[in-house]
């Protein structure tokens, strides 16, 4: 026997040595019962090391110092590998390391394996995987004393345990956070199936739970039938209860989900899901029902449900691309009743909640060029809370938007855009509101200081008395705009922007004016019937004449003032066409140089207007940005379209219905990227009272300090004829604070400040107590104090690269809206292991009573 690695040092090679070896053939037994394998053609073993070491006489190769032993996909790496080619066995000792095909690595301090790589015995074994798992990287470790590999498809872990923990660099042998024990782990790499016997899970090295024998997917799989990770209820209507979620892969790009929910109290809710995706798409539907056994844990109706024995949801989506400029799609949901789906916790997207909730149906094509938009939709609206009146709501169908620009012709230059719009909707009942009377009106007694209104109820509908928020009947309005702009930058540096444009508007009005409600409206509204028109053409000049200075490391300074002018005829027919997308009126420093003020083309802002301002800003090196507004808006001739309330007042109290407005003005600050401070108010033109104040702060200190907040002030004053009697006042904040890479906290509120003013909750109680005895000593409101917590959250966390733990508690400002007895005040605790499943336990606490007054809790 003599050493290869000698005969070539004395040939002056370098130490790396690489051999070719061809595999044992035939099958036979070898030591342990390991069989040989048989050839294939060209199959080699590549060996290398720093040294090898054939022995003719037992036919064996080792490689010492840096070994590698490579087979196809397969590397193995050790100190010492020793290679019997008579039966094809290789034994392999030191820093034991095989890299799979797929990228897995197994390490171990010895390994007998069969030439192949696939079948053997492994000492002190260790298993790490890592795969992608929604966007992120997880990697998964098994390891056990002792392990058999069988054809390169199953192993089996003696002893073993299981985890997605990284382990501890400074204590390697501190148990991971969780890990799950087992007498024998089988991982089968052909099913990708995890199998656990005897089986125990550990947090922090202490037993937690115990199971005899469970199954998993591995980590790798992504979709494969079988039970998902159950959930919990536990609830005061619902009493306690179990998800056990089975999940079928019915093929690689459709499957469905069955979900049975037993509760304690109200039965068996059943809910299936199907989920279906296409190679231009994909669409989903999900079912859910359940007959109730104690439907009196709701409350009655209409405050309610309690009454309904079945009651259940259909849900469905769909995105669709037709090609990359054009799409289609859906969202729908449908419920027996408005409160199931908070009720039962059925998640969906198309929810909004603020202080009520609503679910949005919608169809929908969208088409997008380089410069020009189409969208067409189609809307339901489903009101969720206690609040609404369906027959309130519009069924809108269709919108079409259309917006393009082109360059202008070479004669004029500038940029020409083409806008359209024709909406089309249908109420069965007109929406009144009332306007809150004054002392002219009845009374008004005060306590405490503090006036009592009392609101109008809308018997007839008169001008100053009621607002109609939404017409009874079919509403249908075609709008197209064609507008036309260009800038000039003269050699003094002033900026002059002409503009015009021409708006064409046909309205077809069939009003609903019989029944319940519908009857009150016409007759006084003078509503047009029928065809109605509108043509509005506008000329204008926009003229900024920025002033920049440079003073080093001050910064730039930049003094604008802005002037705009806009001529235009009277918008004509004002309250006499309906109004549903022009409701939503904010004069600000965002609205400020608008052409058109209102929020939507029911209404179209007519009359010569000038509006007039300056803005100051300040840029430095070191990043710091400031910026001041301040301006106000002046009608010049013609009627004020905002002085002239419509059907719903739109116009009135806005800081724009008299001839000079209301001054309107923004103050930020940025010291760096991370932060801003920010203050937006509208002062009285007369006076300087403040209308509307908004001020706030947004701050990201990350990666310099762990926090992120915001805190927003607001303050907006009484607007009667828009129905809000009070001023109202408030506070939102939130905040997160990392303690460390781990540990979180997080918090929100939402503070009324004027809840002590709002009388609505109290109303009938109170105004009964005062008629029937106006002196005595039953008081007619009593102050709840000026903070009124009407939403907050709080909690906090844990978070790694295996874990996620969470606990929260939410205090929601749609408690008396949600049709059960106790308010929504909700503990909610998440578990996340990842690769094995997630569990959520939600719990309501708290026993008061609503804060209608009207039930309280079982």
């Amino acid at each position: 026997m003599r050493k290869v690695a000698d005969i070539l040092r004395s040939a002056g090679l370098a130490a790396a040595l690489t051999l070719a070896l061809p595999l044992a053939g035939g099958v036979g037994a070898g030591a342990q019962g390991l069989p040989t394998v048989t050839a294939k053609p060209g199959e080699k073993l590549l060996v290398e090391a720093d040294e090898l070491i054939y022995d003719n006489d037992r036919n064996t190769v080792t490689a010492r110092g840096n070994a590698e032993l490579h087979y196809g996909p397969r590397t193995l790496q050790a100190d010492r590998v020793r290679y019997d080619r008579g039966t094809g066995r290789v034994f392999a000792e030191g820093n034991v390391r095989l890299t799979e095909a797929d990228g897995g690595v197994v390490t171990g301090a010895r390994m007998e394996l069969t030439d192949d790589f696939k079948t053997g015995f492994i000492d002190q074994l260790r298993v790490q995987q890592t795969v992608e798992r929604r966007g992120e990287t997880v990697r998964t470790r098994f390891s056990a004393p002792r392990a058999e590999r069988v054809g390169g498809e199953q192993t089996s872990f003696d002893y073993g345990s299981y985890t997605a923990c990284e382990p501890c660099k400074n204590a390697p042998e501190t148990p991971p956070l969780w890990q799950i024990r087992a007498q024998k782990i089988i991982h089968n790499n052909e099913t990708h199936t995890v199998y656990f016997e005897e089986s125990t899970l550990e947090v922090a090295g202490i037993p937690v739970a115990y199971l005899p024998y469970f199954e998993a997917p591995d980590p790798t799989v992504r979709r494969k039938t079988g039970f998902l990770t159950p959930r919990f209820v536990s609830s005061t209507p619902l009493g306690r209860g179990v998800s056990l979620p089975y999940f079928v892969d019915l093929a690689p790009n459709y499957d469905l989900t069955l979900t049975p929910t037993l509760l304690s109290r109200q039965g068996l809710l059943a809910q299936a899901e199907f989920r279906h995706r296409l190679d231009t798409g994909f669409y989903n539907i999900r079912l859910s029902g359940i007959s109730q056994t104690t439907p009196s844990a709701f409350l009655p109706s209409p405050l309610g449900a309690g009454e309904r024995d079945f009651r259940g949801s259909v849900e469905s989506q769909g995105r669709f691309y037709i090609n990359d400029r054009w799409r289609t799609g859906w969202d729908l949901v449908g419920v027996t009743d408005k409160w199931f789906l908070d009720n039962y916790r059925i998640r969906n997207q198309t929810i909004t909640t603020d202080y009520f909730r609503e679910a949005v149906s919608t169809a929908y094509l969208t088409g997008q060029g380089d410069r020009s938009w189409f969208d067409m939709r189609a809307f339901y609206f489903k009101g969720l809370s206690s609040f609404d009146w369906q027959k309130q709501q519009p069924i809108v169908a269709p919108v079409i938007d259309y917006d393009k620009r082109v360059n202008g012709p070479p004669e004029i230059g500038g940029e020409v855009r083409f806008q359209g719009n024709i909406t089309s909707l249908t109420r069965e009942t007109t929406q009144y509101q009332g306007l809150p009377r004054t002392a002219s009106y009845l009374f008004s007694p005060s306590v405490n200081g503090v006036s009592f209104p009392l609101y109008q109820t809308c018997t007839v509908f008169a001008r100053g008395t009621c607002l109609i928020q939404g017409l009874a009947g079919t509403d249908t309005r075609a709008s197209a705009q064609l507008s036309w702009r260009r800038s000039f930058i003269d050699d003094w540096g002033q900026k002059f922007t002409p503009f015009a444009s021409l708006r064409l508007d046909a309205f077809f009005v069939n009003p609903s004016l019989s029944g319940y409600q519908n009857e009150l409206a016409p007759a006084v509204a003078k509503i047009d019937d029928g065809f109605a028109g509108r043509v509005m053409p506008t000329v204008g000049l926009d003229y900024r004449y920025p002033f920049v200075a440079n003073f080093g490391g001050l910064g730039v300074h930049t003094l604008e003032p802005i002037g705009q002018v806009l001529v235009r005829p009277s918008e004509t027919r004002i309250g006499r066409l309906p109004n549903e997308d022009a409701q939503s009126l904010v004069f600000d420093d965002t609205s400020l140089f608008e052409w058109d003020k209102f929020s939507g083309y029911d209404r179209v802002e007519g009359g010569v207007r000038t509006n007039l301002g300056a803005q100051y800003s300040v840029v430095t090196p070191s990043g710091w940005y400031t910026n001041i507004l301040f301006g106000e808006s002046i009608q010049l001739a013609g009627v004020n379209s905002f002085r002239r309330g419509d059907l719903a007042n739109t116009g009135l109290e806005s800081g724009l219905e008299t001839r000079r407005s209301d001054f309107v003005g923004r103050f930020q600050v940025s010291p760096n990227q991370n932060i801003t401070f920010i203050s937006r108010a509208r002062f009285d033109q007369s006076n300087f009272h403040v209308a509307r104040f908004e001020t706030g702060v947004t701050a990201r200190f990350a990666p310099f300090a762990p926090l992120s907040l915001s805190a927003f002030y607001s303050y907006y004053e009484a607007q009667p004829l828009l129905g809000y009697s009070r001023y109202r006042e408030g506070i939102t904040a939130s905040a997160t604070y990392n303690i460390t890479p781990n540990w979180f906290v997080s918090g929100s509120v939402l503070v009324d400040l004027t809840h002590y003013l709002d009388v609505r909750n109290t109303y009938n109680d109170a105004l009964t107590s005062y008629i029937a005895n106006p002196i005595g000593a039953v008081p007619l409101y009593q102050n709840p104090g000026r903070f009124y917590v009407a939403g907050a959250s709080f909690g906090g966390g844990y978070q790694d690269e295996c874990t996620t733990v969470s606990v929260n508690y939410i205090n929601s400002p749609i408690a008396t809206a949600t049709g059960v007895r106790e308010r929504n005040q909700t503990v909610l605790l998440r578990v996340e292991l990842k690769t094995l499943g997630e569990a959520d336990l939600r719990q309501n606490v708290g026993t008061a009573t609503t804060s209608d007054g009207i039930a309280s809790a079982r």
